[in-house]
This record gives C-alpha cells, structure tokens and sequence, in this order.
C-alpha cells in the first residue's frame, strides 16, 4: 500500500473509532466482516473511509495554491486516491497538459513527460509504464486523475494530514524553470503545417494564424486562411501593403475570423465574402520584452509563439551574413527595426553561438517556423540566437480559442482593435460602452485589454442605461487581476438577463502599475486606421468613475470594451 493511503487508511481509522460497526451511506448499520485471520476485507473498507473523507471540508494545498471540495470537483475515490478534475492541474501542479484524441492526456514538466490513458490503470513516465491505483476516469462530462500518483512523478512530494482532512503537495525544485533546456512542438504534434506567403506581404498574417493553429493543437488540426485575415479586416490595407500583430489581434478578437484555407484559399487575389469565424479567440496574452522565460512557458503550456525579427534577407533563397544555410541558424545584431514576423516554436539552450557566423555572445536558439515554405531552413524552420536583437521584443500567444457557439452574440465598437491608449497621467481609469440589446439575452462575460502586467480589474453593468449620470447605479459582474498584457475575456460571476431592446452599459475598471495611459482605444492613427468608424460606439471615460466624459466627442475615438451575451 503507497504511503498516501496508509495515511488516508490511518485517518478512517480514527474517524470510525475503530469499531467494526458502521453507519453505511444511506443510514444503514451493518458489520464489517473479517477474513480468517480476523483482518478486515480491505474493499469493504476502504469505501467507508473514503465516505467519511469526502463528507468533511476536504482541502488540496499545492504549494501556495489551495483547492477545496467545495469549490472544486475533489474527492476521495473508494481506492483511497484524491482524485483531481483534469482541468485543474496546469495551475495546480504547474505543468503543460494536452489531449490526444478524446482520452489520452500528456503532462510535461521540465524533463519528465507523463501520459494516461482513460480507463487504463498504468501510466507512461519518460515513454516507461507503471502501474496506478486509480486509473484516470470521466465522471459527469469531466476527466479526473490521482492526483498523489501524476503529481510524484512530475516531482511533487505529497503528505496527508489525517486531522486537517488536507492533502499537502510540494514542489521539490520549485525554483527551478518549468521547461526543459530543450523543446520543439514539432516532436508533439503541436505544430502547424509550415506555409509560403510567396512575394506578398502577409507575414503576420501567416505567423499569426499558424501561431494560432498551434495553440488548438493537438486537440484540434486545422488550417486557416491568411488571404482572410489580410483582406477581410477593417483596416484599410491589403495584401502587399505589410502588418502586425495588433492587425491580427483585432481581427480575431472581434470575430471577423478565422476562415478555413480551404474556404478562402491563398494565392488567388481575392477573399470570400460572408464567411464567418470558425474560432472564437477570447484570450492573447502579451509577454514583456525579451522575457525569454515567459515566452518558452508560453511555447510549453500554449503553443507558437509570434514575435517579429529583422531579416536580412527578401525570401528563402537570398544569402546573408547573418545567416548559416548549412545549419539554418540566424543572428542579427544591429540597429534595424523588425520586417519580418515568425512563429516561435521550440528553443535549445545549449545551441552552439559558434553556428552563427555574424557571432553570439552566448548559447542558446529559439528554434522558429517561418512562412518562405519547407524548402528554406531545415523544412521551414531555422534557429534565432538568443543574442538575436529583436527576438522576443514584441510576443504574442493565443490562450483561448473557443468554439464558435461559446456566446451567441458579441457587443463591440472596436474592430481595429489597440490602436492607442487613453488616460489621465495615472496608472487608473474607468470606462464604459453602452449597447442596445437585440433580443432577450443574458449578458455572460466582458471583454477588455489589459495595457500592463498585474492589471486589476472590476467589471460593472448598467441597466436601462439612460446617460452618463446612470453609470454609478451599476451591478459589479466581475473582478481580479491579469498576469500579463493582453486582451481577456471575463466571465460575470453571475449571467443577467436582458430585455429586448433594453440599453445597458458595461464599465470596466482598470489600475495598471506603472501605466499613464491605462485604457486601450481605437481612433484614426495612420493610414491603416483612417476609416476607423466612431458612429458605431457610444463609450465614456472617468478618472474617477464620478465625472463622465464621452470619448468619441472629446477624444475621437472608441473604447476597446466588448460585451458577450447568450440567447435566452
């Protein structure tokens, strides 16, 4: 018997008293039976004990994490394993986690890899079975696995308090990275199929749609369209005329796509009109300068990662001398602004700077999946040296890509997306936007950008909005705090119904360290931006959530407010 249960056995021990008579489930006394030698049957048991554990306040602390049954779907199953939903380990227990197929599940955490299968009692550590006490099941719609036995073999140590009726779980190198010194997606199946822009500039559409593709991978394989996303957005440009990623984001984020490839192919100068989004993205998360860290935790748990470099070169068969064909490994170290945006997909710590002929400082590659085609590179991958000075300036990861039936309509006045930011001299703002309901609805969750790290957030609605002076009457939906910058999507706390034709507001308020200008806007900036529509939007903006100003008068422009709502 694992040491785990010998505890859990201990601890129904005491709670029974040690009698051997025993009030059953549904209230029944009975009388444990006894094997020859006077021991008790370890099945008839066990279940008791169990019972008796799942009664009480059952609490899971992970390092400075805690999890109860109360709030979450955990129990004691009848083999004296704490068993733990699916979904809860990557914060939890801090790992990477992917389906493949409907029941299989890889866990990854620094060097070790760990996969379960449903139903089957082993699992695999490092490509090595071993046996498990309780296999990993689905329950209710929801996949649960035991948590004492994945989270040893991903370095945890675990201790049941038989008192506290708490299972205590600690990271044994917790100061240590979550990655390896080596990764590629490619070995995992998490990475898209690599794509030739030919002599148009979509780069950043390419990189940002296989970023994407990578982060629905391996659960779901599909490929989309850049000739969409280049020609179907709102900004005034076309498929020569270059990009970004805030280009790609507001595309996304506001449900113009993404398409199929097969339903808007590349190549033939034109887009399809009235297609609608196959994906929802609700989540991108913008990582810090070079945060190298963040970026391969993001590769790790997520997917591609977009970034933008300066190539030296126009396209795949050019030379450089930044560049090494042989060994497809590339540093720029210079003044120059990026041209080129790339998929990060991998890195090694350990590449030699010696494999690059402008000279490293140091070891170390990202390894990156570019849009030439497989013919440059090693098949359309080649390796940027950490020493490379754009790498990593500016990243992006798609986070959440849902279903196109996750809300049925989407509120918004902002489909050029962060275009600027708007503030007043401090690190805190408050705004609104306020919408005509179509139908009867329930509004479900609030979409906002967080400017800055460690962004705090409270979400309010207004009903019957009647003006400016009605955005103190409102409701609060949400509140919390964001880990990075981004745009994220947030849940009310609780659903509010609408009514048909009914005028409401959401306001959000936001406080980012740091941040003079915290509230992300869209208004004319460029040429890309010139036909940037303020009809559409009806926003304000406070400093202190008391005096209103409305922003397309005062300022020009739209906030970056959405709201999602459900059909009754």
């Amino acid at each position: 018997m694992s040491h785990w249960k010998r505890y859990a056995l201990a601890a129904g021990l005491a709670a029974f008293g040690c009698f051997l008579s025993f009030r059953g489930p549904k209230g029944a006394t009975g009388v444990l039976e006894r094997q020859g030698d006077g021991r008790l049957l370890e099945e008839d048991f066990n279940p008791l004990i169990a019972e008796s554990v799942n009664e009480k306040h059952l609490t899971v602390s992970i390092d400075s994490k805690e999890y109860t049954n109360s709030s979450a779907s955990i129990f004691m199953d009848e083999n004296l394993s704490l068993m733990m939903p699916v979904e809860l380990l990557p914060e939890g227990i801090n790992c990477a986690a992917h389906w493949y197929g409907k029941d299989e599940l890889l866990l990854e955490k620094r060097e070790d890899a760990v996969s379960l299968v449903a139903g089957e009692p082993e699992l695999y550590v490092n490509g090595k079975k071993e046996s498990v006490s309780s296999p990993m099941i689905k329950q209710d719609g929801e996949y649960f696995v035991s948590l004492g036995e994945v989270a040893q073999k991903l370095g945890y140590a675990y201790d049941w308090d038989m008192e506290g009726n708490r299972a205590r779980l600690t990271d044994q190198n917790a100061l240590a990275p979550i990655v390896p010194a080596r990764y590629d997606l490619r070995e995992q199946g998490r990475a898209g199929k690599v794509k030739d822009q030919g002599s148009t500039g979509t780069c950043w559409a390419f990189a940002s749609l296989s970023a994407l593709e990578s982060a629905i991978l391996p659960e779901e394989e599909a490929e989309l369209s850049p000739d969409h996303m280049s020609m179907s957005n709102s900004f005034s440009s076309d498929d020569g005329s270059g990009g970004e990623y805030a280009m790609s984001m507001a595309y996304l984020l506001s449900w113009q796509g993404p398409v199929y490839e097969k339903d808007d192919p590349f190549g033939d100068g034109r887009t399809e009109p009235g297609l609608s989004a196959v994906k929802h993205v609700q989540e991108v998360r913008m990582m810090e300068e070079r945060d190298f860290v963040k970026i391969k935790e993001s590769v790790f748990r997520h997917g591609g990662v977009q970034t933008s470099l300066y190539l030296a070169m126009a396209d795949g068969m050019a030379r450089s001398a930044y560049y090494d064909r042989e060994r497809s490994a590339y540093c720029y170290v210079g003044e120059n602004r990026p041209n080129h945006e790339v998929v990060i997909i991998g890195w090694d710590d350990n590449y030699p700077k010696e494999y690059f002929p402008a000279g490293a400082e140091r070891d170390g590659a990202f390894l990156c999946q570019n849009s030439w085609g497989d013919g440059f590179g090693d098949g359309g991958v080649f390796y940027v040296s950490y020493c490379d000075s754009n790498i990593g300036n500016h990243s992006i990861v798609y986070t959440r890509a849902e279903g196109v039936d996750n809300y049925d309509s989407i509120y918004q006045s902002d489909l050029c997306g962060w275009v600027g930011q708007i503030g007043f001299e401090k690190d805190s703002v408050c705004g609104a936007n306020a919408y005509t309901a179509k139908g009867e609805e329930k509004l479900s969750a609030v979409g906002f950008y967080a400017t800055g790290k460690q962004t705090a957030y409270s979400i309010y609605l207004v009903r019957h909005f009647d003006g400016a002076e009605s955005l103190a009457e409102g409701e609060l939906l949400a509140m919390g705090k964001t880990e990075d910058a981004g745009f994220y999507t947030v849940q009310a706390d609780k659903e509010v119904t609408l009514e048909p034709g009914e005028k409401f507001a959401v306001a959000v308020y936001l406080s980012t360290p740091q941040a003079v200008h915290p509230m992300a806007i869209e208004y004319a900036a460029d040429e890309k931006t010139k036909d940037v529509d303020l009809s559409d939007g009806e926003g304000y903006i406070s400093a202190d959530g008391k005096r209103w100003e409305r922003v397309e008068e005062a300022y020009s422009c739209n906030l970056c407010i959405k709201a999602y709502t459900r059909n009754r």
